[in-house]
C-alpha cells in the first residue's frame, strides 16, 4: 500500500536535532511516499549530519530566510534536485534573547523586528521563492504556538507567532486561486532547540502537566509530525488557512 505523500516532492526547513518536529516531519514524509529537500541555517553541517539518520538520503542547502540573494536562488536550487515542488514546510522561528525570558517590556524594537521577520514574514517570503515550482498547486504548513494567550517567559515570540498565524490566512486567501493551500499546525511544548533557547522554558511546559486532557510527552515530536503531514497529503483537499491543534487539547481547556 503506497504513503499518502506518494510522489509528492517536499521542502522541509528547520531541521537542527533529531528531536525537532521538523526532523520528524521529514523522517514521515519518507516513510509516506515523498522525495524531500531540506534547508539549513546557520549551520549546514550541522543539518547534514541529522539528516543521516533519515530513511533515505536527501539533499540540505543553505537558506537564511531573510537574504533576498539566498530566496532568489532557491528555486534553481531546488528545481535542479526535484523538478518543481507539491509542499513546503515552515518550521523557522527565532527572537533575541532580549525579547525572551520576561523582558517584554523591555524589549527594544530592533529586537522584535528581528522576530517578526524571521518568524512571521518569512512564511510569506519562503512560500514566494517557492511558487514558481508550484505550478499544479499544493500544500504549504508551518508550525505555531497557539497565540491566543500570553504565555510565561514566551514575551515577544508570542506576537510574532500571532503574526504567523495572520499572514497563513491572507496567503491561503490569496494563493487559493492557484491551488495552493495555506494551514498552520499549533503543537504543544517539545524539547527541541528552539524551546532550549527559551529562559524558563519549563514554566511554560509545565502548564501541560495539569490542564491537557490528553497526556503530553515533550519528548516525542512525532504527533505535530504527523499532523503536518496529513496537511501535505492530499486527504485535506480544501482545508486552508487553517490552524490544527496538536497539543494534547490543551486549546480547548479554560482551567
Amino acid at each position: 500500500m503506497s504513503g499518502i505523500l506518494e510522489g509528492k516532492r517536499v521542502l522541509i526547513t528547520g531541521v537542527l536535532m533529531e528531536s525537532s518536529i521538523a526532523f520528524h516531519t521529514a523522517k514521515l514524509a519518507q516513510e509516506q511516499g515523498a522525495e524531500i529537500i531540506l534547508t539549513a541555517f546557520p549551520r549546514p553541517t550541522l543539518t547534514e549530519r541529522i539528516a543521516r539518520k533519515l530513511p533515505k538520503p536527501t539533499k540540505v542547502i543553505e537558506l537564511d530566510v531573510t537574504n533576498d540573494e539566498h530566496l532568489a536562488r532557491l528555486a534553481e536550487i531546488v528545481g535542479e534536485e526535484l523538478g518543481g515542488l507539491d509542499g513546503v514546510v515552515h518550521s523557522i522561528g527565532f527572537a533575541p534573547q532580549d525579547a525572551l525570558g520576561g523582558n517584554f517590556l523591555n524589549t527594544p524594537f530592533e529586537s522584535v523586528a528581528t522576530a517578526m521577520h524571521v518568524s512571521a514574514f518569512s512564511l510569506k517570503s519562503l512560500t514566494m521563492a517557492c511558487l514558481p515550482l508550484m505550478q499544479s498547486g499544493g500544500s504549504v504548513v508551518g508550525l505555531t504556538f497557539d497565540a491566543q494567550y500570553a504565555w510565561p517567559q514566551y514575551d515577544w515570540m508570542g506576537p510574532a507567532k500571532a503574526a504567523l498565524e495572520a499572514t497563513s490566512r491572507y496567503m491561503a486567501r490569496d494563493l487559493g486561486k492557484q491551488n495552493i493551500r495555506c494551514n498552520l499546525i499549533s503543537a504543544g511544548p517539545i524539547g527541541s532547540m528552539a524551546a532550549k533557547s527559551i529562559p524558563g522554558f519549563g514554566e511554560l511546559a509545565s502548564v501541560w502537566d495539569t490542564r491537557a486532557p490528553l497526556e503530553w510527552d515533550l519528548k516525542d515530536p512525532e504527533p505535530a509530525g504527523k499532523g503536518v503531514v496529513a496537511l501535505l497529503s492530499d486527504w485535506f483537499p480544501k482545508t486552508t488557512g487553517e490552524i490544527i491543534h496538536v497539543d494534547g487539547g490543551l486549546h480547548a481547556i479554560g482551567a
